[in-house]
């Protein structure tokens, strides 16, 4: 598992606040004052979770006639419950409502939820409705600015302004309501059509609408970007009540699934000794133990987290994610030599998760050997066929070949590392060095390719 950030927040509805607050500042300085502040988004990397995620979006993708391919999801470390997209089809998933899912049917729920607002082109819509609010806004704050001028009352352009303001944040909320009532309908269309159950969307709105009543701070944030009503919940148990899928279950070995990534989350989010708290040793079920394990990894017990990581091995060989986890420990705990076993392990059972590709790669460069260097070559190739925009994977890529002294490839990834972080002169001074060293073929091609994208005159923004 591993982390990054930042990463992008959810641009509604606090972009229309922050240009009305804008506005106001401008027009009544003295009276408002805008301040924008950035929380550190850190994401989630992790192949397990990714698959599972992957086994529940991808078949309500293809249902809502979307490739699967053009939809890109990240997982966000936010125990709170929430779920949403953005331009781009983009979809975020918050770790919470893994961790505080009761089940993979909640999961599946809200992501045929989320399914439903690509497929309806909500997202399309709303910078015209953002627009349109923030007209209306103005142009009842500018009749205010009137009306002020002329009884020499300051009061009255801050109550014409909050009013314009609350107004349109009225319209925008109409909007998006009607968004969520589309996107449930889509949800209970597409689950129907694969012969999943509802539920556990059901149980989900039923937990969230219980917060009604919690002061604005406690409420988790779907809450708030997804507007609730007991008609929302009403409709979603009626469509139950018709549908012949209401009690079925989930397809075999997905809710077994959802509980170790659950665990797995817990344990590596979590304080170790919350998790003990949580998955107590009288608690001997599969994901307790896995959970208690990786505490044991994060504490420093890397012999015991061995130990009960081979215990769980020993009943599921045929799980690569057991076989990554201790990949990890072994890796982190200083035992190289162990860790690349287990990888390859991992990697055979599961050849197309990238990211355990990737990371067998990054133990094969420590060992350092010219035959173990070539096979994390071939490691990586396979890994950036789908993280090409990862540049963790290209200095790795980097580094192999650097090692084996192909100095020209090494310049290329690091070029390649250097244009996905925005670093335009270093990639374009790498590509053009590659570019010089590199024989005709794909590969020159691919560095004069960089130093154009590089180039100022094609930077974005220019």
């Amino acid at each position: 598992m591993a982390r990054s950030g930042p990463g992008l927040c959810w641009p509604f509805p606090c972009t229309l606040v922050v240009i009305l607050l804008v506005v106001l500042a401008v027009l009544a300085p003295g009276h408002a004052a805008a301040q924008a502040a950035s929380p550190r988004i850190v994401t989630i990397r992790d192949a397990e979770t990714e698959a599972l995620i992957r086994r529940l979006s991808h078949p309500l993708f293809r249902t809502a006639g979307i490739d699967p391919a053009l939809v890109r999801v990240t997982l966000i470390q936010n125990r709170a419950i929430n779920a949403f997209v953005s331009t781009g089809n983009r979809m975020f998933v918050h770790t919470g409502l893994i961790q505080q899912g009761e089940s993979a049917a909640e999961l599946a729920g809200v992501l045929a939820h989320e399914t439903g607002h690509i497929a309806g082109g909500h997202l399309a819509r709303l910078p015209e409705e953002l627009r349109n609010a923030m007209i209306r806004s103005i142009g009842t704050m500018l009749l205010g600015g009137v009306a002020a001028a002329a009884s020499g009352q300051g009061g009255a352009l801050m109550a014409g302004a909050l009013g314009g303001q609350a107004a349109a944040m009225g319209e925008l909320f109409a909007f998006t309501r009607s968004q969520e009532q589309a996107a449930d309908q889509a949800a209970l269309t597409y689950l129907d059509r694969l012969g999943w159950s509802a539920r556990g969307l059901e149980r989900l709105l039923e937990r969230l609408l219980e917060q009604e009543l919690l002061a604005v701070g406690r409420q988790d944030p779907y809450f708030r970007t997804h507007p609730l009503s007991r008609d929302r919940l009403d409709f979603v148990r009626e469509q139950l009540g018709r549908s012949r899928f209401a009690d079925a279950p989930m397809p075999q070995g997905i809710e077994d699934a959802f509980r170790m990534v659950r665990a797995k989350l817990d344990g590596f989010i979590d304080p170790p000794l919350t998790t003990w708290r949580r998955y107590p040793e009288t608690d001997t079920s599969t994901p307790a133990r896995y959970a208690r394990a990786i505490a044991q990894f994060r504490s420093g017990r890397i012999a015991d987290a061995v130990a009960m990581i081979d215990q769980l091995i020993a009943e599921q060989p045929s799980s690569p994610w057991l076989h990554e986890l201790r990949g990890q420990v072994l890796f982190e705990g200083q035992r190289p030599e162990e860790a690349a076993v287990s990888y390859a392990r991992a990697a055979r059972l599961a050849p197309s998760e990238a990211l355990i590709r990737l990371h067998h790669a990054r133990v094969l460069i420590e060992l350092g050997q010219p035959a173990q260097l070539r096979q994390a070559v071939a490691e990586l190739d396979v890994a950036l066929a789908t993280e090409r925009e990862s540049p963790f994977a290209w200095r790795q890529m980097a580094i192999a070949r650097g090692r084996l002294g192909e100095m020209p490839l090494a310049d290329l990834a690091l070029a390649e590392e250097a244009l996905l972080q925005g670093d335009a002169f270093s990639a374009r001074r790498l590509a053009r060095r590659a570019e010089e060293a590199l024989p005709a073929g794909p590969l020159r091609l691919r560095a004069q390719d960089l130093a154009n994208a590089a180039a100022p005159e094609n930077r974005p923004g220019r």
